[in-house]
């Protein structure tokens, strides 16, 4: 099929460091490709690729320090991809509601991959008035709070080899993302604490953090039982999450997927996750973690990781996880939408 993958901007694909959505485009653009199939990739000028680039801004918007209005490259990505889109099969979007208004009025088919959180109020008045464009989530708890023409829940994926266990004998709690107060990091030290066992904190922070960061979690973190690692990169995470007892997932938002728990899992490492948002779609309580409700019961839980096998962790990962099943689960839907006539449009002329 000849597909066309529409990234989001502000990140390269796959990002420098931190940047969930970027990454798993970049996953499934590589799978796709592996795949055999003809992909275009519609992203920053600094992404990296085996497809074919369609390089719709020279950096990462986040690196141009030139740059004060965010919005002109994305006019420009999306007139770009509109002038292109009767030579694609099917058109995947992974930049929310924009692509709503201008691709409803083309032939092409399309489809879009919503990534964040949908709880919020304003956004139902937008899929109220697209209720045919086609939306995908990535996770059935995503979906919850919004009336919207969801076409299926694909479950995001690593690929298999990306990240692998390696020897080691683990001896500290992990937290690994980002330092936000819905993600939980004093929450993590607390339980830490409490075990007594060392926590290592490797997580980026953004500037809208900073002052969450210094006012609650500096003062917080020793050097010695609780360690900030700061931002680290996929090199680095095997071994990180190896030598984990066990990944601290202590959110309290919705959470839409939350790569870092297959992250951990493609290392055999388990998770112990606060019960919000995906967290029961992705642990397997029991064989691939715990699912908790609270602080108390996730220092209960830590005693308890020992008892999980870590080759099965990694097991059921390679089942549910990869992105060779993604990518699988994403073909079959740009079959079925390539096949389906487009009717009522109003087409640009």
């Amino acid at each position: 099929m000849r597909i066309a993958q529409i990234a989001p901007l502000t990140e390269s694909v796959p990002p420098r460091l931190y940047g969930g959505t970027e990454r798993v485009v970049s996953y499934l653009t590589e799978e796709l490709v592996r795949m055999g199939h003809d992909v275009t990739l519609f992203a920053s000028g600094d992404s990296r690729t085996s497809a074919a680039l369609e390089a719709i801004w020279p950096v990462a918007l986040r690196f141009d320090p030139t740059l004060r209005d965010f919005t002109a490259p994305l006019v420009l990505l999306l007139e770009t991809v509109c002038r292109q889109a009767d030579e694609f099969d099917v058109l995947h979007f992974h930049i929310d509601y924009w692509p709503f208004s201008l691709f409803s009025r083309q032939r092409t088919p399309f489809l879009t991959t919503v990534h964040g959180r949908l709880d919020l109020p304003e956004l139902q008045p937008v899929f109220d008035m697209f209720t045919d464009a086609s939306v995908v989530s990535i996770s059935d708890s995503q979906r919850a709070p919004l009336q919207a023409n969801f076409i299926k829940t694909v479950h995001h994926g690593l690929p298999v080899d990306l990240l692998t266990p390696r020897p080691a004998q683990p001896h500290y709690l992990a937290f690994l993302g980002r330092i936000c107060p819905d993600k939980g990091p004093d929450r993590a030290i607390r339980i830490a604490q409490e075990t007594g066992i060392p926590l290592k904190i490797a997580a980026k922070v953004d500037r809208v953090d900073q002052e969450y960061y210094h006012s609650v979690i500096a003062p917080m973190i020793d050097g010695q039982h609780i360690q900030m690692l700061g931002e680290i990169n996929e090199a680095q995470k095997p071994e990180f999450l190896s030598n984990a007892i066990g990944l601290l997932l202590p959110i309290e938002w919705p959470e839409p997927f939350g790569l870092v728990m297959i992250e951990a899992m493609a290392c055999g490492t388990p998770v112990i996750a606060f019960n919000r948002g995906s967290v029961p779609e992705v642990i397997d309580h029991g064989l691939t973690g715990f699912i908790v409700e609270d602080e108390a019961e996730a220092v209960a839980a830590v005693p308890r990781l020992a008892s999980l096998s870590r080759t099965a962790v990694r097991q059921c990962f390679e089942r549910r996880f990869t992105a060779r099943r993604m990518a699988e689960d994403y073909l079959s839907l740009y079959q079925r939408l390539a096949i389906k006539p487009r009717a009522n449009l109003r087409v640009v002329t």
